[in-house]
């Protein structure tokens, strides 16, 4: 079953969501950051992995140029974006903020 983004993303609980490649090392690297950071912070964060390759017309839709690139939805409105690998630190700071 095919979920729309946007229903994804309409949440009272922040969505992450993680625009990567399989080709892309910085991607694998964030991927147990990712993990990490879902550890830490539970109920309070949905992540969500996106293929580029296979979801062309959404990353062309959010301008994605590069990966990874993170964005942080709540209510349906994106209220972060970064390019680049992060730190799991980062990254939280980044989140809390808005749960």
């Amino acid at each position: 079953m095919k979920t729309s983004f946007g229903a994804l993303t309409d949440s009272e609980t922040p969505v992450l969501i993680d625009f990567h490649a399989s080709w892309c090392g910085p991607c694998q690297t964030l991927a147990p950051i990712l993990q990490d950071v879902k550890k830490d912070l539970g109920e309070n964060i949905k992540i969500i992995k996106v293929d580029v390759d296979k979801n062309k017309p959404l990353a062309a839709k959010f301008k994605v140029r590069g990966v990874p690139t993170l964005m942080l939805f709540k209510n349906g409105q994106q209220l972060w974006r970064k390019s680049g690998l992060m730190t799991k630190n980062d990254l939280k700071e980044a989140i809390l903020p808005h749960k």
